[in-house]
This record gives C-alpha cells, sequence and structure tokens, in this order.
C-alpha cells in the first residue's frame, strides 16, 4: 500500500478570511498645491513670497512664476505695498469666471 504525501498548506486564520470580503479602503482625496496656493491667498492678510516658498518648499522665482500662472488662469492678484523692510503681500481679490471657459 502507498503512502500519500500530502502537503500542509498554512491555513488563514478567520480575521484574514473575514477580510477578504471587504473593498479596499477608498483613496485619499489629494489636495493639489495650485489648490493649497488657492487657499493662502484667499485669505484677508495674503501672503508674501518668503511664506509660500516656505510652506511648498520652493524658491522664490518659482514662487513668482506660480502667481504668475495664477494670474495667466484669471485669477486677480492684489499686491499689498508693505512699509520700509516688510514684503510685499499677495492677495487673491477674484476668482476666473467659469462659464467665460
Amino acid at each position: 500500500m502507498a503512502k500519500k504525501i500530502m502537503k500542509h498548506l498554512p491555513q488563514k486564520s478567520a480575521a484574514a478570511k473575514a477580510g477578504s470580503n471587504k473593498r479596499p479602503p477608498a483613496k485619499a482625496i489629494t489636495v493639489t498645491k495650485k489648490a493649497q496656493l488657492i487657499s493662502l491667498l484667499s485669505k484677508d492678510a495674503g501672503s508674501d513670497i518668503s511664506n509660500i516658498s516656505k510652506k511648498f518648499g520652493w524658491l522664490p522665482h518659482t514662487t513668482r512664476a506660480a502667481l504668475s500662472r495664477l494670474r495667466r488662469a484669471g485669477y486677480e492678484i492684489f499686491s499689498i505695498k508693505a512699509e520700509a523692510g516688510q514684503p510685499s503681500r499677495y492677495r487673491i481679490t477674484g476668482a476666473p469666471d467659469k462659464s467665460a471657459q
């Protein structure tokens, strides 16, 4: 009589079996840097170049380019001239008209 050789496979635990029918978690909504920048500039006080650069890890010329891209996209950006020794602040005063697009 021949012996049967049975391979022992690891058994799934009850928790693993129960979790196999669940759907994967929903993906988190990612907030773009553009949306974060718009939010930052929409505040009443606005923000200056150095604060924006620190927040996003950008160099000052990159920050100024981002402001220019927002202007080209139709946002009205108001420059608040500061007193001597203080940096100018920038604030969004108007959003693009979506019906015109």
